[in-house]
């Protein structure tokens, strides 16, 4: 099986394209990527998961124009031609597009090419676009490329379309067959780590051995008003009026960075207190996330959070951090369904303020840590997902072409 595979942005580098394009390519098959290139990198480079297809840059528009030109729009014509061309080239079996903003652009492709179209849906866009919005988070020219009514209009075009689509958690699916997908057209997925991530941090860790200190917590993601720092940063400073000792680490960067860090101020917090560390490659981000006690996810738990999971959950389950999340729907299940942590009322800085002052009294961080890892090793894992999505996608391409799509009639 010849697999084209979309990507948004530039490759490297993504942790959920990397994974799927190495099960593919250890399941035998060949993937082939394409990528955006505001950085005007080789047009084709070959990488042990995929060859990657680089758009081929416009030099007479200069770079700024030529960035703006590969905006993936759901029907910018440099996408769909560069779909077909390489398409077409490669001879591929199977179109596999990440997310819905070039869904529409690999339909059409698919249809030219006589091969499935499928949807690797890793959020509910819809939803956070409207978070965008809801949260004032917008920029200049969003009411046109990121209107929440077009999305909207767009997901429900594509979803009639595709051959088949990929979720990432229960919760996504759900949503799905309420707009009227056939459940046998969804699968699974997972963003989960490897098993073999165990291995990377030796459990117990010296910190569960040592007397009660400190509390360190640490957030790992996009800094946006809609995933709850501003929640977090609040309850830190609850817990230090109250006595009670909490390091907040805050890895990533996003729109909401500045913001964060004026609100910290506001409130007194030292640079002791809470640490902004900004972007850090992925390993470094890990050995960082590896030597704190609690994994925090305070995000709001609108309808986005509601359908989707984030990495991070799985990344401090492997970690053997405690795990402490707001209640959005799919973290609360997982947490209760593991025992990996605890979970808070969205939104709620006093009772977040209250989780970690149980967490720090507590004797049970060490059991919530190796219930997570438990979980990671026997259940929530990539070996597994990544056999689930090999399986989904070979018994498509297996299909006859013209039956394996879906009913074009709106």
């Amino acid at each position: 099986m010849r697999v084209l595979k979309l990507w948004t942005s530039e490759y490297p580098w993504d942790v959920r394209v990397e994974k799927v394009c190495q099960a593919l390519t250890a399941g035998g098959h060949a993937v082939h990527l394409l990528a955006r290139n505001r950085t005007r990198d080789a047009l084709r480079e070959t990488f042990p998961e995929c060859v990657v297809h680089r758009m081929r840059p416009w030099s007479r528009l200069g770079r700024r124009m030529d960035a703006a030109s590969q905006f993936p729009a759901f029907c910018n014509p440099r996408w769909m031609r560069h779909i077909l061309k390489v398409g077409r080239a490669e001879q591929v079996d199977l179109i596999l597009c990440r997310d819905l903003p070039l869904a529409p652009a690999a339909v059409w492709a698919g249809r030219r090419l006589g091969v499935p179209m499928v949807l690797d849906m890793a959020e509910n866009y819809p939803a956070m676009i409207r978070d965008l919005w809801l949260t004032g988070a917008t920029r200049f020219g969003d009411t046109l490329v990121r209107n929440p009514r077009a999305v909207e209009a767009v997901e429900r075009w594509t979803v009639r379309r595709a051959g088949h689509i990929v979720v990432v958690v229960e919760e996504s699916r759900d949503r799905l067959v309420a707009l009227g997908v056939p459940p046998d057209r969804i699968t699974v997925v997972g963003n989960t780590p490897s098993a073999s991530r165990l291995d990377r941090f030796p459990f117990p860790r010296p910190r569960d051995e040592e007397p009660r200190g400190r509390l360190e917590v640490v957030y790992l993601g996009l800094l946006e008003k809609a995933r709850g720092v501003g929640t977090a940063i609040e309850a830190v400073a609850l817990c230090r009026d109250r006595g009670v000792p909490v390091g907040f680490t805050i890895i990533g960067d996003g729109r909401g960075r500045q913001a964060f860090e004026e609100d910290a101020t506001a409130l007194g917090l030292t640079g002791d207190e809470i640490r902004f560390r900004g972007f850090l490659p992925y390993d470094e981000a890990l050995d960082i996330v590896a030597g704190a006690d609690v994994g925090l996810i305070p995000h709001l738990a609108h309808e986005s959070w509601n359908s989707t999971i984030p990495n991070k959950l799985f990344d401090y389950m492997s970690a053997g951090l405690t795990v402490l999340a707001s209640d959005a729907r799919p973290t609360r299940r997982v947490i209760e369904e593991t025992g990996c942590g605890l979970w808070f009322r969205s939104g709620d800085a006093e009772h977040l303020a209250e989780q970690m002052e149980a967490l720090w009294r507590s004797e049970t961080r060490k059991a919530h840590a190796g219930a997570g890892r438990a979980a990671i090793r026997d259940r929530f894992n990539w070996e597994t997902d990544g056999a689930r999505l090999v399986a989904a996608l070979e018994g498509l391409a297996r299909g006859p072409r013209a039956d394996s799509r879906a009913p074009s009639s709106a």
